[in-house]
């Protein structure tokens, strides 16, 4: 279906209302008018957009506030920020290439961050052998913070297991959980606890929960450089710069919508977490639903939530019912109510 408006909590379809729980604009951001205002500030400010490269002999001085910023945020060395998150990706991935000796990825990894060639981290539920040895090797293991058909943070103590001679990068897509979870919504990657010869690099897209086209990088400043240096990075035209510093000033107002939306995934969580199929957490605003004819179900109950195949992740179709802070208590309960009484 193709509509003529960016939907919030409620789409018309053939002239009929329904209620909305899909995409990925957990904090209904993009939609508040206060935040509109915002950015229309910075576009009067800064331009539509900036089309130069950031190693140009001219330069605005909000990437390096924003980046400080976005440094400080994530409890890292240094960041940078590009023009999205896919962006953001790629452009690690082609850094990491030249100092790294061999790749591996986790369950479900988004290709924003999936090497042409690498290995699984896990073998038939064992971690694979190739990190069980005592070779002197720098890897990379690629992962996303929370996989796609998971509800949960991954469990990072694995890494314990591999042997400290391994100088390892643990490259974390964080653009799910980015806005959502960690102190001031800054993600987990700060939180998993690591040897020294772990060096994690946090990738973004700053689009879902925070409202704005771009990506980030965050790690050491001796990546960072690295990153900088790169023919991708110069020769790209760099993130909006009115979007930039329009999250630098809205850090308030994701804050209180960070509150409303932890509200109402804790109002869902209580509501349904014993039903069948249906697999929550208290503290992520998404949930799926393990029935292939559940999308169906609620459309006729003029509710539209995600329902679409991701090869990568899954050969069966994604149910995914997303929650965002703009809910009211009497959507989510028409929602909740159609869910117990489908599994009745």
């Amino acid at each position: 279906m193709q509509l003529e408006k960016s939907p919030n909590t409620k789409i018309i379809i053939n002239e009929t209302e329904h209620l909305y729980f899909s995409g990925t604009s957990y904090l209904g951001i993009s939609n508040l008018p206060e935040f509109h205002e915002i950015i229309f500030e910075n576009i009067k400010k800064w331009g539509s957009s900036f089309g130069s490269s950031r190693n140009a002999n001219i330069k605005l001085a909000i990437y390096e506030k924003a980046e400080k910023f976005l440094t400080k945020f994530f409890k890292k060395e240094d960041c940078i920020s590009v023009s999205s998150g896919t962006f953001a990706g790629l452009l690690t991935l082609s850094t990491l290439e030249k100092v790294v000796d061999s790749f591996f990825y986790m369950p479900k990894t988004h290709p924003a961050i999936l090497p042409k060639k690498a290995d699984p981290v896990f073998e038939e539920n064992n971690l694979n052998t190739l990190l069980l040895n005592s070779k002197k090797e720098t890897i990379c293991i690629v992962v996303d913070a929370i996989a796609g058909l998971e509800t949960k943070p991954f469990n990072f103590d694995f890494l314990k297991q591999i042997s400290s001679v391994k100088k390892i990068f643990l490259l974390v897509d964080e653009s799910h959980s980015l806005g959502v979870l960690g102190e001031n919504g800054s993600g987990i990657s700060s939180k998993i606890k690591v040897n020294k010869n772990v060096e994690i690099i946090l990738v973004s897209s700053l689009t879902k929960a925070f409202g704005i086209n771009g990506g980030v990088i965050a790690g050491s400043k001796k990546n960072i450089n690295l990153i900088k240096k790169e023919s991708l990075f110069i020769g790209s035209a760099p993130m909006n710069p009115a979007f930039l510093e329009s999250f630098v000033c809205a850090q308030g107002l994701y804050e209180i919508q960070r509150k409303k939306l932890q509200e109402n995934c804790e109002y869902v969580f209580h509501k349904i977490q014993n039903l069948n199929k249906v697999r929550i957490s208290k503290n992520y605003p998404v949930f799926f639903v393990d029935d292939e004819n559940i999308a169906e179900f609620l459309l006729s109950k003029k509710v539209i939530i995600t329902s679409f195949f991701y090869p990568t992740i899954s050969n069966k179709k994604i149910n995914r019912v997303v929650i965002n802070a703009n809910h009211t208590k009497e959507s989510l309960d028409y929602l909740c109510n159609c869910l117990i009484s489908y599994y009745k």
